[in-house]
């Protein structure tokens, strides 16, 4: 899979009504990476990143794909370059996984275009890739939570783009579940896709992100590399907790352990 999108924003302000939210805010996605965004709630995470998918329209600055104004490109062109994954996707009655991810397809078709086995193809190895083969004559509404979350990144998977936005995927699901969508994006993300993500879990962020951007106030705290932007420092700064940071035993990115009312030792 080759990555040749690249996405950023230069001075974006974006709000709901005459509330601002996102305050000027210029970002490089890194290409290849696998950006997470973490906040505090209400921060501007979900509409940071539901604009630069374009479900939100900006109120200044842009948004540019491949050095173009997001604006500027058809739905069709935009949903062949970057796949968006919003936050509680509602699911069709009665849908199955197959029917579901075959929905990937549609930017690739036309008012004559009929399915190809180019379309096939594709569906099979989305299906493939997500770990939901086996599930693809089930019903959507029949699968646990986790399940429906791989169907859901299967479908945008089958859109075949470098670019994968993904809001709050782990979301109401358990940690065994947590654990296979973050494993499943951990995966596409070596096989070359691009990902741009929000999570709460600061302590899974750190361990798999790339690139982590963290947002306050509708702007952006800290950028880079976990190791090289997480400490105590940061943490309270962004949300107000004090807390210790260590190396997770296990990965040896930062890990966060909160204070709640503890001393906590000033190194981190």
């Amino acid at each position: 899979m080759s990555t040749t999108s690249s996405l950023e924003t230069r001075a974006l302000r974006a709000g709901h009504g005459s509330r601002e939210i996102l305050r000027g805010l210029d970002l490089a996605f890194p290409r290849g990476g696998f950006t997470v965004i973490v906040g505090p709630n209400a921060c501007g995470k979900s509409t940071l990143l539901r604009t630069l998918a374009r479900l939100h329209e900006p109120s200044g600055g842009s948004v540019l794909l491949d050095g173009r104004a997001i604006v500027d490109f058809g739905h069709r062109e935009r949903a062949r370059r970057l796949a968006v994954l919003p936050q509680g996707a509602e699911t069709p009655d009665g849908i199955t996984v197959a029917d579901l991810v075959a929905r990937g397809r549609h930017p690739h078709g036309g008012l004559f275009k009929r399915w190809s086995a180019g379309d096939e193809t594709a569906v099979a190895e989305a299906m493939t890739a997500a770990g939901v083969t086996a599930l693809a004559a089930r019903r959507l509404d029949e699968l646990s939570g986790g399940q429906r979350q791989k169907a859901w990144i299967a479908m945008a998977l089958a859109q075949e783009t470098d670019l994968l936005l993904l809001d709050e995927p782990t979301t109401f699901l358990d940690l065994a579940h947590q654990i296979e969508v973050l494993e499943l994006c951990r995966a596409l993300n070596r096989a070359g896709k691009t990902i741009i993500a929000v999570l709460h879990d600061l302590n899974q962020a750190c361990r798999y992100a790339s690139h982590l951007v963290a947002m306050k106030d509708g702007a952006v705290h800290a950028e880079g590399r976990p190791r090289e932007i997480i400490d105590s420092t940061l943490i309270e700064a962004v949300f107000g907790v004090s807390c210790l940071v260590v190396p997770d035993p296990v990965a040896g990115t930062p890990m966060i352990v909160p204070a709640f009312g503890e001393s906590v030792p000033s190194r981190s």
